[in-house]
């Protein structure tokens, strides 16, 4: 597997794992009837933030984009997003992902990564950035509305750099 920087091209492979992270409505707070045009446009960071596919081969297992969590005087806090192909989780994928934002974001000069938003019943996610030093520092009670759980948290989860 392979960590590399998004291109156009990937986005025919891109979309569909946005597409059926979105649809499910398990693990991002994201409109399921975004389109693809408007997830592009959210998705597709602009530097000075990043976005990465993670790749075997051809395929795109995975993507991410990561960057300034909030402007101004937040400026020196990064944040990042992770999805990955239903078929390809449990492969390390997520990992990698997660591993490369975090080296980015040093690399960067910032302080710290931030991730806003995770969803408290989606465990694997939370465990994984535990295990790469992540803690979580809140959750907002019911915030996220499941559609088999009905409303569950969403973490705020930091790593001091």
């Amino acid at each position: 597997m392979l960590i590399r920087e998004f291109v156009d091209q990937d986005w025919s492979q891109v979309w569909p794992i946005i597409e059926e992270v979105i649809r499910a409505q398990e693990t991002f707070p994201y409109d399921p009837e975004m389109t693809a045009e408007q997830s592009y446009g959210m998705w597709a960071e602009a530097a000075p933030g990043r976005t990465v596919v993670a790749v075997d081969g051809e395929r795109v297992l995975g993507t991410a984009k990561m960057g300034t969590n909030r402007p101004g005087p937040g400026a020196h806090v990064a944040t990042a997003s992770f999805m990955v192909a239903a078929d390809a989780r449990g492969r390390g994928v997520g990992t990698a992902l997660c591993r490369d934002a975090l080296a980015w974001a040093r690399h960067q000069g910032y302080a710290g990564m931030q991730f806003n938003a995770v969803v408290e019943s989606n465990r694997s996610a939370v465990r994984l950035y535990q295990r790469e030093g992540f803690d979580v520092v809140g959750t907002v009670p019911g915030a996220f509305r499941h559609p088999t759980l009905g409303r569950v948290g969403l973490h705020v989860m930091y790593q001091e750099f």
